[in-house]
């Protein structure tokens, strides 16, 4: 008995993974200020891994912790081009760290679309747009710079055509 050339090209098509992927998991839209006073998209980062840290002040013990971790790494993670920005939901402040960090407008509503309403959180989007990674702890620099490394955007540029 012959398969068809058909049936053994959609089912060999079925197991060989997808070369283009959509986005699964959208990151939530923040809007910031820039230096020269106008509103900024985080769609402008698209492209570019983004860091985002959520505490309800820049004196949390938590978002310092973040930062300093950040710190130990932060020459390799700017030569891959990565945006950090700040959203704190509870008083405004200045990040006092040798990091730049791009402060969000409405630190309450970016608290709430990334579930941290009333404490702490660290996410990471990748350069597609697709949040990868949302915690509520402290999370190591290399685990951050490992799920940058291993986004589906930096994988797919990584293969051979």
């Amino acid at each position: 008995m012959r398969i068809p050339a058909l049936c053994v090209c959609i089912f060999a098509s079925a197991l060989l993974p997808s070369l283009h992927a959509e986005v699964v998991r959208p990151a939530p839209e923040f809007r910031w200020i820039d230096s020269t006073g106008a509103s900024k998209s985080s769609k402008d980062f698209l492209g570019r891994p983004v860091v985002v840290l959520i505490a309800r002040s820049p004196r949390q013990w938590a978002f310092r912790s973040q930062v300093g971790q950040l710190q130990l790494m932060y020459e390799r993670l700017a030569a891959k081009q990565i945006v950090c920005v700040a959203a704190f939901s509870g008083e405004p402040g200045i990040v006092r760290s040798n990091i730049p960090f791009v402060t969000v407008a409405d630190g309450p509503r970016v608290a709430m679309d990334f579930d941290a309403p009333d404490g702490f959180a660290v996410a990471v989007i990748g350069r597609d747009g697709n949040l990868d990674y949302v915690s509520d702890r402290v999370t190591p620099v290399q685990r951050i710079a490992d799920i940058m490394n291993n986004s589906f955007a930096v994988q797919q540029a990584l293969r051979r055509p």
